[in-house]
């Protein structure tokens, strides 16, 4: 009876405990779902079958059951295409290194983030010959990222834990994006940016659906979730209906960018053909530079508020019929 009365206070007030040992241990006993996401971060489902892996995953982390069979909510719809649409060019779209031609091709190689460097093992850097600021990114994953400001106070240990932490993961086993699963596992170093004209780096991230751009989102401070700010933005440049539940909006939207219909029209050009592909820009000194190619934002696990943006926003994905 007391553990009946203790699982059923961790569900009703599973928030405020969140930080407390024995109702984490007691949701771990008796809440499938919350098992289900501490082991598949251990791995221990990566042999599992990739359309029941994301059912038990979306039931996890969404609270719903996903449905396959006739998705209309965006969120779903995305899982749809982690299992059906494959093919070849996904691989070198999501690879940081590749990428950065198959744009160049595609738009000009003037949007292209210099690169200083590409190795395989985090002890071939020689980082006397890199610039005082720099960044580190693993190419075959998300997350594998080191920002470099200043060369003399960098920690070389943490940037080395990191790194190789980040070359051993193979990121398509964790929510199953097919288009990592073949990524070769490199460290890139490219050049560090930064805009002056605002209060920090803005990634402009352009929602594009059959080569058409229906919304951004702007995003500003990531590195810190604290301070970090996300909103939906309309293609006139207000703030869109809709939010993530998972970070704060800006109270009041920064001035648009100055090339913002060229981000557009690039966005277009780099999405056409594909049912959904969110292309990301920065702006430095006024000047447009390419971020990357995402072709599941947010996993397909973004939660909305309200609930109703998720089936207003599928509605715009056409799947292939195929």
């Amino acid at each position: 009876m007391k553990f009946i009365y203790l699982r059923r206070v961790v569900q009703k007030e599973g928030k405020t405990m969140q930080n407390n040992k024995l109702a984490k241990l007691i949701r771990f006993i008796y809440d499938r779902d919350y098992r289900f996401l501490h082991f598949s971060q251990l791995g221990k489902y990566n042999t599992m079958d990739d359309a029941e892996y994301l059912r038990r995953l979306y039931r996890s982390r969404m609270g719903i059951d996903l449905n396959l069979e006739n998705p209309t909510r965006y969120t779903e719809k995305l899982q749809w295409l982690k299992l059906y649409d494959r093919k070849p060019e996904y691989t070198v779209m999501v690879d940081k290194y590749a990428v950065k031609s198959y744009v160049a091709k595609k738009i000009g190689h003037s949007y292209i983030i210099p690169t200083l460097g590409v190795w395989e093992r985090f002890e071939d850097i020689d980082f006397d010959k890199l610039p005082n600021q720099f960044v580190l990114k693993c190419t075959h994953d998300s997350g594998g990222l080191v920002i470099c400001r200043d060369k003399s106070v960098l920690d070389m240990e943490a940037a080395a834990r990191k790194i190789r932490a980040s070359l051993k993961r193979n990121y398509y086993y964790s929510s199953r994006e097919w288009p990592y699963k073949n990524v070769k596992p490199r460290i890139i170093a490219e050049k560090y940016i930064e805009d002056h004209n605002s209060s920090g780096l803005r990634d402009y991230k352009f929602f594009c659906f059959n080569g058409k751009v229906e919304f951004l989102y702007l995003s500003e401070g990531l590195e810190n979730h604290q301070t970090a700010r996300i909103s939906f933005v309309s293609l006139d440049w207000k703030p869109m209906w809709f939010s993530r539940d998972d970070y704060k909006e800006f109270e009041v939207l920064p001035p648009k960018p100055h090339n913002f219909e060229l981000m557009i029209e690039l966005a277009e050009k780099l999405s056409s053909g594909f049912p959904h592909l969110r292309v990301d820009f920065y702006e430095v000194e006024n000047q447009v530079l390419f971020g990357e190619l995402t072709f599941f934002n947010g996993s397909g696990f973004t939660r909305f508020n309200p609930i109703k943006a998720d089936y207003e926003i599928g509605k715009l994905i056409k799947l292939p019929t195929n």
